[in-house]
C-alpha cells in the first residue's frame, strides 16, 4: 500500500450500523472492539468492572460499554441506538450500536441511513434466523454499500469451518437476491475475542481479515466527480455593509458531486440557470468545493433563491409535485390513506398528502401485500405522495442525500415516516394500489 492511500485512510471516517438477534452477543462485540482497540478510558473501565462485580461476574461484562440505559441493563439488552465515536491510527469511525428486537426496526433504520457499512451478527448456533433476513433487508433497503456478516460464538461450535461456511454460504445467497453483492464474512468470538482486533489462534483455516483489519481498509466514501452536483440552499447572506454592499451569497452543504467557479447550474425548482461566479469555503475564496463540505456559492446573476432551492449543476432532476417512495413508519400513530403531512426534503419542508399506499412490504418475506389502508409502526411499505409545490428530488439509489425525505405532523412537528424515493429493491414491480384520497385544500 502507498504512503499517499494510506495518509487518505488514516484521515478518512467510516460510519457503520451494528445489528442482530437478540442475545447474539452484539453489544460485547461492540465493547470488545472498543476495548481491544483501546478506545475505551480507564475510568469507563473501571466502571464496567465494578457493574460486572455487583453482579456476579468475575471478568468485565463488555456489553456494558454500550447498554447505557437503564433498562438495559436490567434486561440485558439493547433498547436505543447507542453512537460510539472511536478511531485507530488507520482510521476515525462513528459507529451506530442498534436494536435486534423485532419492535426496535425503526431504530435500525435510524442507525443505518447514514452508514457506509453494516455488521450483521450471527449466532453460530443458530445460523440465519428470521431477524438476520430482516436486518439484511433494511441494510438492502437503506443501499448501504458494505456489509460484514460476523458469525460469532464460534467458540460455542468448536471453532468448526463448515458451520461458518454453511452460515456464511446462506447469508450471502439472500443478501446477493436483495442486490446486496459486497458481503464479507467474518468468523468471530466477541466473548473470547477472536477475529475481532487480534487473529485467531483457534481458527487457522480462515485466511481472512479480523473484524477491525476490515474496518480500517473498505473503501469508504465515492468518487464525488462521479455524481451531479448538489448543493441545497440553507441560508441565504446577505451583510449589505460598507465592506460588502452587494454581497449575495447562498450558504449550505454540498449534497454531492463537485462544484468549480465557472459551473453552468440550474436553480430549483424555480429552473433559471446561471453561471458560478465564486465559491467561499470557511471565509476563504476557493475554485473547487466537494461533497460533503460545507460552502458559500455566489452567482452571477440575481435570481430569487431562498432557503430549500436546489444549486444543481450536471444532469438535474425534473421537479414535481407527484412522487411514489418507499418508506418506514416511524411513529406510534398510524400512517393513513389521505394523511396530511409536513415533507422535509433537505432543507426543503412542503405541505403533501398521502394519496396511496400502494404496498406494504412484508420484510421477512418480501412479499408485497396490496391491500394496505395504513402503514404501523416499523412497517415498511410503498406511498404515492403529492406535495403543495414541487420538489428537485433524485431517484435514493443514485442519491442518498436528495432521494430520501421526512414525513412530519404538522400539528407537533413529531417525526412520523422516514422516505426514499424509488422502489424498494432493485427489480422491484410495485403491486397494484389500494385506492387514492382526496387532495382538497392542503395541496
Amino acid at each position: 500500500m502507498s504512503s499517499t492511500t494510506e495518509q487518505l485512510i488514516a484521515t478518512s471516517l467510516l460510519r457503520f450500523a451494528t445489528a442482530g438477534s437478540v442475545d447474539d452477543g452484539k453489544s460485547t462485540l461492540v465493547g470488545r472492539l472498543l476495548h481491544d482497540s483501546k478506545s475505551v478510558l480507564a475510568d469507563q473501565l473501571e466502571a464496567v468492572e465494578h457493574a460486572s462485580r455487583k453482579r456476579g461476574q468475575q471478568a468485565p461484562d463488555l456489553a456494558l460499554l454500550t447498554d447505557g440505559l437503564r433498562a438495559e441493563r436490567e434486561q440485558g439488552i439493547t433498547i436505543d441506538v447507542a453512537y460510539r465515536y472511536f478511531a485507530t491510527p488507520r482510521r476515525r469511525f462513528i459507529l451506530a450500536d442498534t436494536p435486534g428486537h423485532v419492535q426496535y426496526t425503526r431504530n435500525m433504520v435510524t442507525g443505518a441511513s447514514t452508514a457506509e457499512l453494516a455488521v450483521v451478527l450471527v449466532d453460530a448456533r443458530n445460523g440465519v434466523v428470521e431477524q438476520t433476513r430482516r436486518h439484511a433487508a433494511v441494510a438492502a433497503l437503506l443501499r448501504v454499500p458494505h456489509v460484514v456478516l460476523a458469525v460469532n460464538k464460534m467458540d460455542l461450535v468448536d471453532y468448526a469451518e463448515p458451520v461458518f461456511a454453511a452460515i456464511a454460504e446462506e447469508f450471502t445467497g439472500y443478501a446477493a437476491s436483495l442486490g446486496v453483492t459486497d458481503v464479507v464474512a467474518v468468523p468471530i468470538s466477541a466473548l473470547a475475542g477472536d477475529n475481532v482486533v487480534e487473529p485467531s489462534a483457534h481458527m487457522d483455516w480462515y485466511g481472512g481479515p479480523t473484524l477491525l483489519e476490515h474496518l480500517e481498509t473498505v473503501p469508504v466514501g465515492s468518487d464525488p466527480s462521479a455524481e451531479p452536483a448538489r448543493f441545497p440552499v440553507q441560508y441565504v447572506i446577505r451583510p449589505q455593509s460598507a465592506e460588502h454592499p452587494d454581497y449575495r451569497g447562498y450558504a449550505g452543504q454540498l449534497a454531492s458531486g463537485v462544484l468549480r467557479t465557472g459551473d453552468r447550474v440550474t436553480v430549483l425548482p424555480s429552473g433559471h440557470t446561471t453561471t458560478v461566479a465564486g465559491i467561499d469555503a470557511l471565509g476563504v475564496e476557493t475554485d473547487i468545493a466537494w461533497a460533503p463540505q460545507s460552502i458559500t456559492v455566489r452567482l452571477a446573476e440575481d435570481i430569487d433563491i431562498s432557503r430549500g432551492d436546489l444549486i444543481a449543476a450536471g444532469p438535474a432532476p425534473t421537479p414535481t409535485k407527484d412522487l411514489e417512495a418507499t418508506v418506514c413508519h416511524l411513529n406510534e400513530r398510524p400512517l393513513t390513506v389521505g394523511a396530511k403531512v409536513l415533507l422535509k426534503h433537505t432543507t426543503r419542508t412542503v405541505r403533501a398528502l398521502v394519496k396511496e399506499i400502494s404496498y406494504r412490504i412484508d420484510i421477512d418475506t418480501l412479499e408485497q401485500r396490496g391491500d394496505a389502508r395504513e402503514l404501523n409502526v416499523n412497517e415498511i411499505g410503498h406511498v404515492v405522495l403529492r406535495t403543495a409545490e414541487p420538489l428537485a428530488l433524485d431517484d435514493y439509489a443514485d442519491n442518498r442525500r436528495t432521494g430520501s425525505f421526512l414525513l412530519i405532523d404538522p400539528a407537533d412537528g413529531t417525526t412520523l415516516t422516514a422516505g426514499m424515493v424509488g422502489e424498494a429493491f432493485a427489480g422491484d414491480t410495485p403491486a397494484t394500489g389500494a385506492g387514492t384520497a382526496d387532495e382538497e385544500d392542503w395541496v
